[in-house]
């Protein structure tokens, strides 16, 4: 069993490694993880062109959501899924940072097996599903599961150099779970833990403000279990203030979540800011695709003509976005 890192620990391991250059990654092919993940809907040739167009835009890291259900119903299927995603992403340069856990919930249902749902036209991310689902975060019934599930992936991949780090929990009580998700964040820590992974492990805070920051009981939870700190933050005006918390806990500081142009949190304002600071990053998204998160998260705005792309940098034939945001990521360095 290992212990959570030291700060000095922390800080030789981020010395050792390359500034993250990353993002959230989904093929465009797929409408949440579930469909990324089944055997039905895994799409590997999709994955390797697109990774070809994320390495030949800088980017050297993935962000990548799992699904418990789908290692429910195919537990082995599943992690030869993830060793052949480690595959391709490392014949690319790229490494991997995986989610166990997550509380988002844009479908507004629980998540299920089989064909998934077509996106709601003119709906950012309408058929996102939470890992394991809502209803059994709180079920302790069902934590001998989750806590197999957890311990076998990391297992099987805890002493694998194509994984950069765990992820745990993306934004644990989201879905209006609250402080209800609390118990499974310190058990998947401590299960986890039980394998000795030689990645770091965190979990993202990201209720901020612009005033106080990360000032929640669960913001102050991860930031005491996390062996790097991690954060989300889509506000503009925020980024400084996140950062400069962040960094209080004499840890090396990553922003996993990022990027929303509408509210004016662009590549050319935010990397400036991640260099000079020397914080790592996963922007929100690569190709434009099922998950439609190029529209904004407020509908209203998403009728035609669409205005500013909220999240992605590609088109779906790989021609980017913008090609002055490619040349801002190529060139990324600290400062």
């Amino acid at each position: 069993m290992s212990e959570i890192w030291s700060p000095q620990q922390a800080s030789d391991w981020y010395a050792r490694i390359s500034p993250i250059v990353g993002c959230n990654y989904l093929p465009r092919t797929a409408v949440n993880s579930t469909d990324m993940w089944q055997a039905q809907s895994f799409d590997p040739d999709t994955i390797d062109e697109e990774l070809g167009w994320a390495a030949a835009a800088g980017f050297n890291s993935l962000r990548v959501f799992l699904q418990y259900i789908v290692w429910r119903d195919d537990p082995d299927g599943l992690l030869q899924r993830i060793d052949r995603f480690l595959a391709i992403a490392a014949g690319h340069g790229i490494t991997a940072a995986f989610i166990l856990f997550d509380d988002c919930a844009f479908a507004g249902r629980e998540p299920y097996l089989g064909v998934q749902d077509e996106p709601k036209p003119g709906v950012h991310n309408s058929g996102w599903t939470p890992s394991p689902g809502l209803r059994l975060v709180e079920d302790r019934d069902v934590w001998p599961q989750l806590e197999a599930y957890a311990r076998n992936i990391v297992s099987a991949f805890g002493q694998d150099e194509r994984v950069l780090l765990w992820d745990l929990y993306n934004e644990p009580g989201n879905s209006d779970l609250g402080e209800r998700s609390t118990p499974l964040v310190e058990a998947a820590f401590a299960w986890v833990r039980l394998e000795s992974p030689q990645q770091p492990l965190t979990t993202s805070v990201w209720r901020g403000n612009r005033e106080a920051g990360y000032q929640d009981p669960m913001s102050q939870l991860l930031f005491t279990r996390s062996d790097i700190v991690s954060f989300h933050c889509y506000d503009p005006q925020t980024l400084d203030v996140a950062i400069a918390q962040c960094k209080s806990y004499g840890r090396p500081v990553i922003c996993t979540e990022w990027l929303h142009r509408p509210f004016g949190q662009t590549v050319q304002a935010a990397l400036p800011v991640f260099a000079r600071e020397h914080v790592g990053w996963y922007q929100w998204g690569l190709v434009a695709g099922r998950t439609q998160t190029y529209l904004d998260w407020r509908p209203e705005r998403n009728s035609a003509p669409l205005g500013r792309w909220q999240h992605d940098v590609f088109h779906p034939d790989g021609r980017p976005y913008d090609e002055d945001e490619i040349e801002v990521i190529r060139k990324f360095a600290f400062g």
